[in-house]
């Protein structure tokens, strides 16, 4: 059953340019291993991030850098969730995550699919 659905949109450009003004910022968003790809992957990591926490309903208990979005080895992405970022997902009975991410043209988009085996 979906729970929840998320979807988020950045401008490329505009959150690189934040990323410089403000670069600790990129500590407090992305693991180690994120933080080493380009600006555009950094754009679609932070909009399936925002797109999680919108089909969580919340923020609560969630935090920025438990979430990593990690390619399969098809290279399909998938969360790995750690902490209590991981905790909250069980609690609400989430067993499965859907991402789908892109960016093109300037823009990096995000969608993810709550689901749970019950009703809610």
């Amino acid at each position: 059953m979906i729970v929840g659905i998320g979807v988020d949109l950045v401008d490329i450009s505009r959150f690189e340019r934040t990323l410089e003004r403000t670069p600790r910022l990129a500590e407090r968003l992305f693991s180690a291993a994120e933080r080493e790809l380009k600006p555009r992957s950094l754009a679609a990591r932070y909009a399936a991030k925002e797109a999680l926490i919108k089909a969580l309903g919340g923020s609560d208990g969630v935090h920025w850098t438990e979430i990593e979005i990690t390619p399969e080895a098809s290279g399909r992405p998938w969360f790995t969730l750690t902490g209590s970022t991981a905790a909250v997902v069980a609690e609400r009975g989430i067993t499965t995550l859907h991402l789908s991410m892109s960016h093109d043209a300037g823009f990096a988009t995000a969608y993810v699919i709550a689901e749970s085996r019950g009703e809610r």
